[in-house]
């Protein structure tokens, strides 16, 4: 029997986690999930191929696409837990990015912000992404509530890259309830991610 997930306005792994469940309850038939970003398009069809059932894609308008799942008996299980179904291998081991302001640059404050959307959206367009990326001091804003680089900051996270913001600082900017992205993390882990790295960039 053919069945619909809509998983539009959701970040991953919630579309692969909705995919998953509908799959478990399905042995013939077409699934169709519709999503609304290609991360996710990328996501699903990886969780699709891992599981045998010839998936397809069909982008339907600027924010709506289509994927197909065939479902057929005797289909091969899937062996990937859903975070390594997000997390395609892209990341280049030890390159660690370190964001200790919400600006890039001095001059202008304003200027500074647009040019830190930037350089985090470039993040998300590397051949190879950081393994880690670490926000503290003014970055710590970056990850919170309202951070106009949240989402580039999800589908970095989405993709496997290890988000994490020091606690002191949301703690400071009293940001510690509005973190949306990564986990919090310690100036000890700071360093230690630091030290252990082949390269370090920052804006």
């Amino acid at each position: 029997m053919d069945r619909t997930v809509d998983a539009r306005g959701l970040v991953c792994p919630q579309p692969v986690i909705k995919a998953k469940k509908a799959m478990k309850d399905m042995t013939e038939g077409i699934l169709t999930i519709l999503v609304d970003n290609e991360i996710a398009v990328q996501n699903v069809m990886k969780l699709g191929n891992y599981s045998g059932v010839n998936p397809s894609s069909t982008k339907l308008s600027d924010k709506e696409y289509q994927i197909l799942f065939y479902m057929e008996k005797g289909a091969e299980s899937v062996q990937k837990n859903t975070l390594e179904e997000c997390a395609p291998d892209s990341r280049k081991k030890g390159l660690v990015a370190v964001l200790s302001s919400d600006q890039m640059g001095t001059g202008s404050e304003e200027l500074g912000r647009i040019l830190m959307k930037g350089f985090v959206y470039a993040l998300t367009q590397l051949e190879e992404l950081p393994e880690t990326i670490l926000l503290y001091n003014g970055g710590a804003r970056l990850s919170t509530q309202g951070s106009s680089s949240l989402e580039d900051l999800k589908s970095l996270e989405a993709q496997g890259v290890e988000i994490l913001t020091c606690g002191t600082c949301l703690n400071f900017y009293e940001l510690t309830e509005k973190l949306s992205v990564g986990t919090v993390t310690n100036m000890y882990e700071i360093a230690e991610k630091m030290a252990g790295a082949r390269l370090v960039i920052r804006p």
